[in-house]
């Protein structure tokens, strides 16, 4: 294996694993925590696969100590997790829960104790379902729902966390959540997306600028990338690419970083797309100090009148490039989105706040092991290109694998697992997947081990 400097990633690069409260917590009723929109989008019949919901997950609400020593086994230096809206602030205003409160005090104190630095997301799609009785993303008032709702977090947990996030994926949100309602809350209308996209980033704004006012680090927001590449050399496959890259990539940058929509969202929602106040675009230009990037896969878009609003849709991809999700595994294209960041908006640092694949997992352990071949070449072939951009000059000082565990994946339940640690749902036992040992190898040798393709020795596993 290769020692030289040329290998490593930098002195102080952050090396995490990603999570979500729903996603992993269970217990989403404890202890005087309010309902969430996926609590009750996963108890309405019909919407999740298989009839799963989170109320058990990965039970990270009991196991969480246990969790935080599978961390510090893989020799983790930091772990991004999200907050429960509705589990501090069961009403998502007003008086806090104060036993909310105190199970992620306890959390990020046992983190830091145990030398990882908590990233925290302040929303990660469990929108308090009492807002979305009030109307939720589409109602402006959550504008100041959301700053009053950061600010009391940056008052509890600032004094411990360096770095904060305060939306995830906003696209999903909306595209999944308000346009083709397959995501909570279950809409799908497209006079609803463009507004709640716009109440997204007012938000996002607003969260920052209250963290001025009290906060001491640093604060940025998360989006999805994924390049888009035309199916073909006509021209209805080319100006499919643009419409598909303004509408995921575009729509939630270009207001952040250079104060404007897209020219092309219009075209894509028409009479559906509202005039925007050039107040609300000075506001949501608000500076921040970190972009993060999830960033699984690219898509080949090819020109589909049945598909509005964007006309667009994906080239199937081979079985042999194929996650469970349908996602094409392509490493090249990774290196592209965070030099693509670099080169439209100037250089921002960035946090890889998801990267990871899913494939086929056996259910059980077998002798103790668990064998993803397909994922360590997942993580080998993209952690190589984060590397690659970081020698070109691309500022990225930390990379979170997704997940740190297998999870409720959203409406797919729990028939995607993505972790590096396997969770046997019926017992909660968790077992380090191939991939997780050679994450450990990776982070131990500071990158060196992504050249190394000899098997791990039982000692390294």
């Amino acid at each position: 294996m290769s020692t030289s400097d040329d290998v490593r990633f930098p002195d102080g690069f952050l090396w995490g694993a990603a999570t979500s409260a729903y996603q992993i917590e269970g217990s989403p009723l404890a202890d005087g925590a309010g309902p969430s929109i996926w609590h009750r989008f996963a108890h309405t019949p019909g919407r999740v696969l298989n009839g799963d919901t989170g109320d058990i997950a990965c039970d990270h609400y009991r196991r969480w100590p246990a969790d935080i020593e599978l961390m510090k086994s893989l020799g983790l230096t930091s772990y991004r997790l999200s907050i429960s809206w509705s589990r501090v602030m069961p009403d998502g205003r007003g008086v806090l829960n104060p036993a909310g409160v105190a199970f992620y005090d306890r959390l990020i104190d046992a983190l830091l104790a145990a030398g990882i630095r908590p990233m925290v997301t302040l929303y990660h799609w469990d929108l308090p379902a009492a807002l979305d009785d009030q109307g939720g993303w589409l109602n402006r008032d959550i504008v100041g729902w959301f700053a009053d709702y950061a600010t009391a977090m940056y008052g509890a947990f600032d004094d411990r966390v360096a770095l904060w996030c305060t939306l995830n994926e906003p696209w999903v949100v909306v595209d999944a959540g308000y346009l083709f309602g397959v995501n909570a809350p279950g809409h799908a209308n497209v006079y609803e997306a463009p507004i709640a996209s716009h109440h997204l980033l007012l938000a996002h704004a607003e969260a920052v600028r209250a963290y001025r006012a009290v906060g001491r680090h640093q604060v940025g927001l998360v989006v999805n990338l994924e390049p888009k590449d035309a199916a073909s050399d006509s021209a209805a496959d080319r100006a499919a690419v643009v419409r598909a890259d303004a509408y995921m990539n575009r729509q939630y940058l270009d207001p952040v970083f250079l104060g404007r929509y897209p020219s092309e969202m219009g075209e894509i929602f028409g009479d559906a797309w509202p005039r925007h106040d050039t107040a609300d675009l000075a506001r949501i230009q608000e500076p921040f100090d970190f972009l993060g990037v999830n960033y699984y896969t690219r898509k080949v878009t090819r020109h589909d009148p049945a598909r509005a609003p964007v006309f667009e849709s994906g080239v199937p991809v081979a079985e042999e490039l194929r996650m469970t999700t349908g996602w094409e595994v392509h490493p090249p294209s990774f290196g592209r989105i965070l030099r693509w960041v670099r080169e439209r908006y100037g250089a921002i640092p960035i946090y890889v706040t998801e990267n990871g694949g899913a494939f086929a997992d056996p259910a059980r352990a077998t002798d103790g092991r668990i064998e993803d071949p397909r994922r360590v070449d997942y993580y080998r072939s993209h952690l190589a290109q984060v590397r690659q951009v970081i020698r070109e000059g691309v500022d990225v000082r930390g990379y979170y694998a997704w997940s740190l565990l297998d999870n409720f994946e959203w409406a797919s339940g729990y028939s995607i697992r993505m972790g590096l640690a396997h969770v046997d749902y019926e017992t909660q036992q968790r077992t380090v997947k191939a991939s997780g040992e050679f994450y450990r190898e990776v982070i131990r040798t500071r990158g060196a081990a992504l050249e190394d393709r000899t098997p791990l020795t039982p000692t390294q596993r």
